[in-house]
């Protein structure tokens, strides 16, 4: 494995599937079989380590692990008060998330001196606490935080929110972020130039792959007169490519927008005089 890139990922859960996904997006061929914790890439030498979320920050910083996908609260959690040898390279833009405070629907939260915080991110909380001058105890609970108000454990808690539901379904109420969290790509960065040479093919591509997300081709016909205002609609679009069609007063243009195109946008192209809007989504991009 010396001479091979690992590459460490989540082994289940929410982060699994959207990191598989990239990798292979990115052009890395794998395939897993039942609970293997390894997957070798049969068309470059990388290896893919299957492996809890909370030990890929260590794993990565130990040199054990190349490059890793985490949730970006779970690298701050482990790397808080120690030295480590990781470097983030790309904000991934999947698994969205916050770290927020939570409390009973029915407590009013003044502010949070004297109170007893439950968690699951107790050295995030810790240092939020301490930068804000802030008095109050952490508990660290793996697993049902929720429940923790209504068993005497906690006055409130800390926990990762995404759409608010289990918070609705627990009784509990959202009062304060703390920290905004997605998926990130995270590398060692002590690597040999054999492996430092391979994670730059693949940190090129995942970023092509994360840059079409977002990205359109966008494709419509005008009157020649009105390029230079339907080009100021299109978003993010560096230079669009002008074509004359059999009509001599009309053009073609085409664009890569690398922000998103919303029906309000194309609602105003149209009203510009643009014909035959098309819109498609891009796979890849390569700068």
């Amino acid at each position: 494995m010396k001479n091979r890139l690992t590459i460490a990922i989540q082994k289940k859960g929410r982060l699994f599937d959207q990191s598989t996904d990239l990798i292979k997006k990115s052009g890395i061929n794998f395939s897993t079989k039942g609970d293997n914790l390894l997957a070798k890439s049969n068309n470059l030498p990388i290896d893919i380590l299957f492996v809890r979320s909370d030990d890929i920050p260590s794993l990565v910083s130990n040199g054990d692990a190349d490059l890793a996908i985490v949730g970006e609260n779970v690298l701050i959690e482990k790397s808080l008060f120690k030295r480590t040898y990781i470097e983030k390279i790309i904000d991934l833009g999947f698994s969205k998330c916050r770290l927020s405070f939570a409390a009973p629907k029915n407590n009013k939260i003044k502010n949070f001196n004297n109170m007893k915080i439950a968690t699951s991110y107790p050295n995030t909380v810790k240092k939020y606490l301490k930068d804000n001058n802030i008095n109050a105890s952490v508990t660290n609970i793996h697993g049902s935080v929720e429940l923790t108000p209504y068993i005497g454990m906690s006055d409130i808690i800390c926990d990762l929110v995404s759409s608010g539901a289990t918070l609705e379904a627990n009784n509990l109420k959202e009062i304060e972020v703390i920290l905004q969290s997605q998926a990130v790509l995270i590398k060692n960065k002590n690597l040999t130039k054999n492996k430092e040479k391979i994670a730059d093919k693949v940190i090129s591509r995942i970023q092509g792959v994360v840059n079409a997300i977002e990205s359109k081709y966008v494709m419509l016909n005008v009157d020649a007169s009105k390029v230079k205002e339907i080009c100021k609609l299109l978003p993010g679009s560096e230079s669009p490519t002008i074509i004359p069609l059999e009509d001599s007063k009309k053009v073609a243009i085409h664009a890569l927008c690398q922000e998103p195109i919303f029906w309000e946008t194309m609602e105003k192209l149209k009203a510009k005089g643009a014909s035959s809007i098309l819109v498609m989504p891009v796979e890849k991009i390569l700068n």
